[in-house]
């Protein structure tokens, strides 16, 4: 069964503060701490491409993972930004820079903040599928493309990162049934104007968030016969502390089991969840874990993972 072996992550260096710009958005150093969560959000060199990130992710996995290239048999990249104006596709651009082999599957994924646990089920069954080994899922959606620094709204929220999972047939995490989501009236939420930036509508994503996500939980947790009591980890998105919290305490559950690990480098999009499960990884405390992502679409999905013994 093929399953999740190891997690590289990458962050640029650079960071902005939300605490030097709370006069110029009219915040007090309250709202960012507790609400917003992210006291800075990383940002990529302006010549720093998505596969640029991915490459950087892919160095960090061998330094956990030592894998042989050649033993790659696919590749799988979730982006909404890709790079150049998307054509070629991202992966395409990642093979080559990685000498991956000619036989190696390569393709691309559009979507944001689900896109991780959507991703998952759609390479985990790839794999399975096809007798295929060894996979690569890379996340790399750098919002600073489309952002408009001056916008509140974003610019305080989204940071830029990838990461790279390693799938296998020898894991160390196994998956449990998934459970998804789309309501495509609600698709203006999160959107790309004609001004070529980004813009959100805060109170509608997050109505939506607290409305349905809890619920989702409980809706795989059924399909797979699991108790929420039993379940040592909650991985959510990091849309922001506030929402976390919100999720948290919807579903009744501590929240200290839905860690917010992204404090110093903001809501990463597609990479978020799998920010935070290389986070936890090595914790033997998480012996089973939610994910759930959850934004752009409007969209959300959810899992189980379990560590193999």
């Amino acid at each position: 069964m093929i399953g999740i072996k190891r997690i590289g992550t990458y962050l640029p260096k650079a960071r902005t503060s939300n605490f030097e710009r709370m006069k110029k958005f009219g915040m007090t150093e309250s709202f960012v701490r507790e609400k917003i969560g992210f006291a800075e959000v990383a940002l990529k060199a302006r010549e720093q491409e998505p596969s640029d990130l991915c490459v950087k992710a892919w160095k960090h996995l061998q330094l956990q993972e030592p894998v042989s290239q050649d033993e790659i048999e696919c590749l799988i990249v979730c982006t909404q930004n890709p790079d150049g104006h998307g054509l070629p596709h991202t992966s395409a651009v990642i093979h080559e820079k990685l000498s991956l082999p000619l036989s190696c599957a390569a393709f691309d994924l559009s979507l944001g903040c689900s896109g991780y646990v959507y991703g998952l089920s759609v390479i985990k069954s790839f794999m399975e599928a096809n007798g295929l080994r060894k996979g690569l899922f890379f996340t790399a959606d750098p919002y600073s493309k489309v952002m408009n620094q001056d916008d509140k709204k974003t610019a305080t929220l989204f940071g830029d990162g990838a990461t790279v999972t390693l799938l296998t047939d020898d894991p160390v995490f196994e998956f449990g049934q998934f459970v998804f989501g789309s309501d495509g009236s609600k698709k203006e939420g999160i959107i790309v104007r004609k001004d070529g930036h980004v813009h959100m509508n805060g109170r509608a994503v997050f109505t939506f968030t607290v409305r349905v996500v809890p619920a989702s939980i409980r809706e795989m947790l059924d399909k797979n016969g699991f108790l929420l009591e039993k379940v040592d980890r909650f991985l959510l998105h990091q849309g922001s502390l506030h929402i976390v919290n919100s999720i948290a305490d919807a579903l009744g559950v501590p929240r200290e089991r839905c860690p917010f690990h992204s404090a110093t480098y903001g809501n990463t999009v597609s990479s978020s969840v799998p920010m935070i499960i290389a986070q936890e990884f090595d914790n033997l405390e998480m012996q089973v874990a939610v994910l759930a992502g959850f934004g752009v679409g409007l969209s959300w999905a959810s899992t189980l993972i379990f560590r193999k013994n």
